[in-house]
């Protein structure tokens, strides 16, 4: 199944006082950590979303094999780089059948996830979403078929993806991601993160 990654990360990180893009763990920007994971898959294409402070942010995407989007409407909401997301995508490669979201600032996410997720999507034609499921809720990361390309291109403001999901239940196939109760959206939890990433 020729499957995209799309990675949104066009938010002002007003919560983290910082562009959490561009923090450091191990040495390396999330941005970067997390393209890296996308190219150790066989997704493509891969697309990152970039929209506050993207002119630093870029610089870290510098020569890797990806497509880098501008959305100017990053203020408009989550909907608005879904969209941008597809929009690269399908530009860079008309025959994709599924895509996954991935955001910068879940540090546990890795290949093997997002492979498993593929596997899953593939194992039954009846699945048109995977999901992941952590700490009694489920989000992202998160793939959709092609057939429902249309539905997240409708979300509108600050709808993310979990609309699309909740309508689609019943299509829907969930992975076990324990580890996705943590992201990275005030300094303390950065600092809580690196000095415990730090100490294993």
């Amino acid at each position: 199944m020729n499957t995209a990654i799309i990675i949104l990360a066009a938010g002002a990180s007003s919560r983290m006082g910082a562009p959490k893009q561009l923090l450091l763990v191990d040495g390396k920007t999330l941005i970067k950590r997390i393209c890296e994971t996308a190219m150790d898959t066989p997704c493509h294409p891969i697309v990152t979303v970039l929209g506050a402070n993207r002119n630093l942010i870029r610089k870290e995407t510098d020569r890797m094999p990806i497509t880098v989007i501008d959305n100017p409407q990053w203020e408009n909401g989550m909907s608005s780089s879904i969209k941008m997301g597809l929009a690269g995508a399908y530009m860079t490669e008309k025959a994709i059948e599924a895509a996954i979201f991935l955001t910068v600032d879940m540090p546990y996410v890795n290949a093997e996830l997002i492979n498993k997720m593929i596997e899953k999507a593939e194992s039954d034609e009846k699945i048109e979403i995977v999901a992941c499921k952590y700490d009694s809720q489920m989000g992202i990361p998160v793939l959709f078929k092609r057939t429902l390309f249309t539905d997240l291109l409708e979300l509108t403001g600050d709808e993310g993806a979990k609309k699309v999901v909740l309508k689609n239940k019943d299509k829907t196939a969930f992975i076990d991601f324990p580890e996705g109760k943590l992201d990275l959206d005030t300094i303390d939890e950065y600092r809580n993160f690196v000095s415990n990433f730090n100490s294993n």
